[in-house]
């Protein structure tokens, strides 16, 4: 099981003290310092989860937010940071995928050869209009085509040289990319989906998909084994077309001395979430059920790599000291469990 964790940026953990006072740094002309104290609280996490043996980290991305842009935030992370592979979202309709290929390039060789990327198809319309210049795709056949097209041009500007691609969305003309990875044969695509379009495409053309499940941490029986169903039909389709997937698994972890403690603040989450769309995503994480003591959650976390999750990608509340708490009393019982 590879660890992962979440970068902390304001539109993806639930809000805490020095990202309260980051965000609103980035909301106000001339506030801040000659160091953004949003990319320092990223990089402490960072570095501490790389101390940790954490392995990779997803950037996302809020392009209506007062987020530092990913790129941006992921080539800063590159040179101050170690070991992390750095995933960064990618929606396309935003971003071209060439710009896309080559920006992935450039990370991977800043990183020495640590780039991935998370594709994103997103739902904000209004980020669609504003930085796609009206590209929204409200049909989903047609978002998951364009997504497939997006892939196939990175796919082929990486490790085909020269390269030609003629879609509906894209087009390549006989043009190699002269900036090449280090990463053999190219960064890893991920991708999530609700959606059998999304599934098929992440089969034919994804490297991992990150499990879907029911976003209530009571549901764990019932989302393992929706998940264990997902991952074997998801293995099938993908060789069909001779590939192979991994699978990742995105959860918010609330790890208590007591199950009754840890279920309070999972309800104390869920209650915030109906008055913050922050809160609503880390509520919805807590579907995976890692909501309890240190011996129940790597009891959870063993049947979901059993399940074949292989990856993990982690959120806390407080981000530092939940990281701390899970390293501290959940990996060492899951390697317990290993031996």
């Amino acid at each position: 099981m590879r660890y992962g964790i979440w970068c902390p940026l304001p539109h993806t953990i639930r809000p805490e003290g020095r990202m309260i006072e980051a965000e609103a740094d980035l909301a106000q002309h001339g506030a801040g310092g000659a160091e953004d104290r949003s990319f320092r609280f990223a990089l402490d996490v960072l570095r501490r989860a790389e101390d940790l043996g954490f392995e990779t980290s997803l950037i996302a991305e809020r392009w209506l937010g007062p987020d530092l842009p990913a790129w941006m935030l992921a080539s800063a992370l590159a040179v101050t940071t170690r070991r992390m592979e750095l995933m960064v979202a990618v929606h396309p309709g935003i971003v071209q995928p060439q710009q896309a290929a080559k920006f992935a390039a450039a990370l991977d060789r800043l990183s020495g050869g640590r780039a991935a990327i998370n594709i994103v198809n997103g739902w904000w319309e209004e980020e669609f209009e504003l930085f796609g210049n009206g590209s929204t795709q409200k049909d989903e056949t047609s978002r998951y085509a364009r997504m497939e097209e997006y892939i196939n041009v990175m796919r082929g500007l990486w490790e085909r040289d020269p390269f030609d691609f003629h879609g509906q969305y894209y087009q390549v003309n006989h043009i190699g990319m002269p900036l090449k990875c280090v990463r053999k044969p190219s960064p890893p695509i991920y991708a999530g989906t609700r959606t059998g379009p999304g599934w098929d495409v992440i089969s034919r053309c994804g490297d991992y998909l990150f499990v879907t499940y029911e976003g209530n941490f009571r549901l764990y029986d019932r989302n393992l084994d929706f998940i264990r169903n997902q991952v074997v039909d998801m293995r099938n389709k993908a060789a069909g077309h001779g590939r192979q997937l991994g699978f990742g698994m995105s959860c918010h972890v609330i790890c208590a001395e007591t199950q009754e403690e840890a279920q309070r603040q999972a309800e104390e989450l869920e209650a915030l979430s109906e008055r913050s769309r922050i809160a609503f995503i880390a509520s919805r994480a807590l579907g995976p059920g890692l909501v309890g003591t240190p011996e129940l959650i790597a009891r959870r976390l063993r049947a979901y790599e059993d399940a074949g999750v292989d990856t993990l990608m982690l959120h806390f509340h407080p981000m530092l000291d939940g990281l701390e708490t899970f390293a501290a009393e959940v990996i060492p019982r899951l390697a317990l469990q290993a031996a």
